[in-house]
């Protein structure tokens, strides 16, 4: 599953600044953004659309509690897939968007080729999954399970580069 070359935007020290607040604090205000960025508004706006525009900014979204929906198992899932083609490719792709529970999922190298993280209420919710969605998939000969116990560190900002 390869994926187009993208350009790298350059960034300068304001754009890291603006893009390390806004990793943090989604909600934030163009006007206290702006004054914490020693900025006026409207070049702060013109910068934080630029991002966007670039695909540097890919979206703004809610960080919820998994605990509180009732989504207390997180399992990582290791997929072994036999006869790698373009169609059992697209196909798994396809399965793991259309499936709420995956929450990510990514090609990997070493003993498996997929590993996707799947989030469910419980045990027998991840059994129906696994029997019903990660079995069928096209040449997947093998599933291995990993179950979270506890979360160390929860996915956060990403490490900005030229710090």
């Amino acid at each position: 599953m390869p994926t187009a070359s993208r350009t790298i935007v350059p960034l300068d020290s304001v754009d890291r600044r603006m893009l390390d607040v806004l990793q943090r604090e989604g909600r934030i205000s163009n006007a206290a953004l702006a004054e914490r960025l020693h900025l006026s508004p409207s070049p702060c706006l013109r910068r934080m659309r630029a991002l966007e525009h670039s695909g540097v900014v890919a979206g703004y979204r809610a960080i919820l509690d998994r605990e509180a929906l009732g989504l207390g198992l997180t399992v990582f899932v290791e997929l072994k897939v036999e006869g790698h083609s373009r169609h059992s490719a697209d196909t798994i792709r396809e399965a793991m968007m259309r499936t709420p529970e995956v929450v990510s999922a990514y090609v990997v190298s070493g003993s498996a080729d997929i590993l996707a993280e799947v989030v469910v209420t419980d045990l027998p919710a991840y059994e129906r999954l696994l029997f019903d969605v990660l079995l069928e998939l096209p040449q997947v000969t093998d599933v291995r399970s990993n179950f979270a116990l506890r979360a160390l560190k929860p996915a956060g900002p990403v490490p900005l580069p030229g710090r």
